[in-house]
């Protein structure tokens, strides 16, 4: 439980400038995380990590000589925006390239995504290393669809090592693939964690259990087995790591014996003892290992152990020299901040410049009143999202890190805020400034994928004659681009199964030649009865899948969320349209009637 805090909205930003306070001679804020203090040599290619607040030193605590340039930092467990990725990667640049690397998680490989495409598209060369060690998360041959936990340290060590040295972005990338190729964790938990604010754990282990195979976002293991010894912990979880191993793996390995949050170091020293000698008698020779709190998860009761298989050169790497606020190693030639450490602390811990606006166009009558429509449906998003917003964590939290609710509370309000500030410039900019709001707050898959959905909208609604046709349209729009950056099909458990049936009532309605309140209030009870019919299916995709039995009985957080908004959007337009009607009616029947007064016909 976290117990030092002011509010849960604030922590992760209040922390981090009180993180940049204290390391000001490392780190100098950005919008959106920090990056090194003293800038990277010209020339030279800038790693940048990043990913979900919990887990430190992950992964601010490991922004500096010898490792990473810089490192993106979302919200608890939650990954950052688009915007912030791209922010911290320019504010990191020294011209050589940028190389992100992050966990395997749905979320950050969107939005990571989209700030690769934008900095390539202003001529840096960009690539990225996504870090898949997780062995529980999925078997050896669909090893490309691991998730990345501990492993991280491991990936971010050996790439910013080889920046370090001065290596090319080709290369620094090469030696990325070939020690994330290498690289195996296995994790057990013992309990959960709790978010800020929060007033239970994200789960529990019953009692005299333990849960191998945890996740780094609060996720609980895939099995439950009965509570172990250190000596029969490390028996499971080297057995299993010697069991999948990389070809041509060598003798010689690095190890990680990672805590998550409240295992003391003098246990995972223990723990350390009985994980070398087994490796002792595998024939094998430990490398320079690391045993403490290195990729965490809150106050998780857990730990993992990390194999890190060693050629010449990656040997070589993970032994350099490194000089972090969260790990130092050997030594490095660091160099002075102008101002010297109090004038670099005061930068470090001043508040980012916030990112620029474009001027806002006053757009037609017309587009505006639209726009004032379209301000009445997200404020009736908001209200539902905000009654809902426990009910979506709890069922999140089932098979997932119980997010869902807190993201899409966050995302409505960011989306109504920014579309406010936009009413003027009309329909298309109000719905453009709510998807960027929304995805730039919110992060995570949900936050990505509802930016771009309400982005896309515009093209098909922003016209004087909105019919059933134009609505359905929209919603394809909206579908498509949601099926595209999320990969997710029918039946695998995501928002995606709801939103194809309301799209195909909407179209089989248009083309009926239904009234637009009747077609909006079917396709929305079918999208209902979708969601609620994903409890009978196994999550495909997404922090669930590993924990797809779980699963099984509940109904998915992204298409109950997605249920619950086109419901209170269509109760909403249906009301705003029984006004309009009524206005209508109203005004023909005053001018019937003064047309009968003057003697003419109406």
């Amino acid at each position: 439980m976290t117990r030092v805090l002011d509010t849960a909205e604030g922590f992760v930003q209040d922390a981090l400038a009180g993180f940049a306070a204290v390391h000001g001679d490392l780190v100098r804020r950005v919008d959106g995380g920090v990056v090194r203090a003293d800038p990277l040599p010209d020339g030279h290619v800038a790693v940048v990590v990043g990913g979900g607040s919990g887990h430190y030193p992950a992964f601010a605590g490991v922004v500096g000589a010898g490792l990473a340039a810089g490192a993106v930092c979302g919200n608890v467990f939650t990954s950052p925006s688009a915007g912030q990725a791209y922010r911290v990667a320019r504010g990191a640049d020294a011209g050589g390239g940028v190389l992100f690397s992050y966990g395997n998680y749905a979320g950050d490989v969107l939005h990571f995504g989209a700030a690769q495409e934008r900095l390539r598209a202003e001529g840096i060369d960009t690539r990225t290393l996504l870090v898949t060690d997780d062995i529980a998360s999925a078997p050896a041959d669909r090893i490309a669809d691991r998730r990345g936990i501990a492993g991280d340290f491991v990936v971010f060590k050996v790439a910013g090592a080889a920046a370090e040295r001065g290596d090319s972005l080709d290369e620094v990338e090469q030696l990325a693939i070939a020690a994330n190729h290498r690289t195996r964790t296995l994790g057990v938990a013992f309990g959960g964690c709790t978010f800020p604010g929060a007033d239970g754990p994200l789960f529990t282990v019953p009692e005299g259990m333990m849960s191998v195979g945890l996740g780094i976002h609060g996720e609980p293991g895939i099995r439950d087995v009965p509570m172990g010894s250190a000596d029969e912990i490390a028996e499971i979880l080297v057995s299993e790591l010697l069991a999948d191993v990389p070809e041509d793996r060598g003798d010689r390995v690095a190890v990680l014996v990672n805590g998550l949050g409240t295992v003391k170091y003098e246990e995972l020293f223990v723990l350390y003892g009985q994980v070398a000698a087994r490796l002792g008698h595998a024939g094998l020779t430990v490398v320079e290992p690391e045993c403490g709190e290195l990729v965490t998860s809150l106050d998780m009761a857990g730990v993992s152990v990390t194999l890190f298989w060693l050629t010449d050169e990656l040997e070589e790497l993970w032994r350099a020299a490194a000089y972090t606020p969260a790990y130092r190693k050997g030594r490095v030639e660091r160099h002075s901040f102008p101002g010297g450490a109090d004038g670099a602390r005061a930068a470090a811990s001043a508040d980012p410049a916030p990112s620029g606006s474009e001027p806002i166009e006053t757009a037609s009558p017309a587009s505006v009143a639209r726009a004032d429509r379209a301000l009445v449906l997200l404020a009736a998003m908001r209200v539902t999202l905000h009654e809902h917003e426990d009910e979506l964590g709890r069922i999140d939290a089932i098979a997932g890190d119980g997010d869902h609710g807190v993201g899409m509370r966050r995302g409505i309000d960011a989306a109504l805020d920014a579309a406010t500030a936009a009413r003027d410039s009309g329909l298309s900019t109000v719905l453009r400034a709510a998807g960027e709001g929304w995805s730039e707050i919110a992060g995570g898959t949900s936050g990505a994928l509802w930016g771009a959905a309400l982005t896309s909208l515009a093209p098909a609604l922003d016209r004087d004659d909105v019919s059933v046709a134009h609505v359905a349209a929209a919603a394809r729009a909206a579908l498509d681009t949601v099926v595209r950056l999320g990969r997710a099909t029918v039946g695998d458990k995501t928002m995606v199964d709801a939103l194809v049936p309301y799209v195909e009532r909407l179209e089989a309605a248009a083309a009926a030649g239904l009234p637009l309140v009747d077609a909006l209030a079917a396709a929305a009870a079918d999208a209902t009865a979708a969601a609620r019919a994903t409890s009978e299916l196994r999550p495909a995709l997404g922090r669930a899948r590993p924990l797809a039995e779980r699963s099984l009985g509940h109904p998915d957080a992204g298409a109950t969320s997605l249920a619950l908004v086109l419901t209170a959007v269509t109760q909403t337009a249906i009301t705003q349209t029984s006004i309009t009607q009524t206005s209508i009616t109203q005004t023909s029947i005053a001018q019937t009637s003064i047309a009968r007064t003057e003697g003419r016909t109406p």
